[in-house]
């Protein structure tokens, strides 16, 4: 049986009960390191859980999934940070099994998907959700704008998850085929309003309805569910010089009509300078 375990969002003790009383029964355990964090390192979730784990990243995970597999007779649970089903990556771990005749398992845990409603926005009322890649001289990517618009012309909300760079190899590296890493990137809420205000100048002369412009409302979120969570509501152009610390960020872009208790709520989360 291969077990796909959420962890939850902040350290070693957010795993549910019946998620801890898995891994105690499992042969090997993995924890996929590429998608997210936690506040606590590996040793930490050894110590807590009580058995070795091994860490497995993008490539494994991707390139090499025989190895992760369970065998005849063997259970492996494959931990995940948040909830198993909120990345397709683990979708595709659940179906390359199924296609050899593993047998899954999914023990749910708590999600971002979920954890934003901490700042007070109704989760029914959002929309697609969209991820923010780092740009560089010759990838600019800008369809999550479009999505953004799209959700807001609906009056509905968009959570904006922010690049991650965990273990990326080096284009040279690849190149030479001799793998070397580039440094870990976790993108910032500064940096995702850098871009979507780039996007906004860019677009000027062709603005449709639902278009942001730097006095639209955001939301800048890091840490969510840790013990020093931060929450910042602010202007877009704001959000700009907003330092919210430490990773992991995420960003929301509201709709233009906030429910009075939606109002009510993230007003406590105001810059009140």
């Amino acid at each position: 049986m291969l077990h796909v375990i959420g962890l939850g969002l902040g350290d070693a003790k957010d795993i549910t009960v019946k998620g801890l009383e898995t891994i105690k029964q499992c042969n090997r355990v993995y924890l996929e390191s590429y998608t997210s964090i936690l506040s606590v390192n590996l040793k930490d979730l050894e110590q807590f859980y009580g058995c070795p784990i091994m860490e497995a990243d993008r490539e494994l995970v991707e390139s090499n999934v025989d190895e992760i597999l369970p065998k005849e007779n063997e259970n492996v649970a494959f931990l995940v940070v948040g909830d198993p089903l909120g990345a397709t990556t683990h979708t595709d771990l659940i179906l390359r099994a199924r296609e050899k005749n593993v047998n899954v398992k999914i023990v749910h845990n708590s999600s971002i998907l979920t954890a934003i409603g901490c700042c007070g926005l109704q989760l029914y009322r959002f929309g697609e959700t969209v991820s923010i890649p780092y740009w560089n001289k010759d990838w600019r990517p800008t369809s999550f704008y479009e999505r953004i618009v799209s959700n807001r012309q609906r009056d509905l909300h968009t959570l904006c998850l922010l690049d991650i760079k965990v273990k990326e190899p080096t284009i040279e590296s690849i190149v030479k085929k001799k793998r070397e890493y580039m440094p870990p990137q976790f993108m910032s809420v500064s940096e995702a309003a850098v871009q979507l205000l780039q996007i906004i100048e860019d677009r000027k002369e062709t603005q449709v309805p639902g278009a942001l412009n730097e006095s639209s409302l955001a939301v800048g979120l890091a840490r969510v569910g840790w013990d020093n969570q931060s929450i910042e509501v602010c202007t877009l152009e704001e959000m700009a010089r907003t330092e919210l610390g430490p990773p992991l960020h995420c960003l929301i872009i509201p709709s233009i009509n906030l429910h009075p208790i939606e109002s009510a709520l993230i007003n406590l989360y105001k810059n009140k300078e």
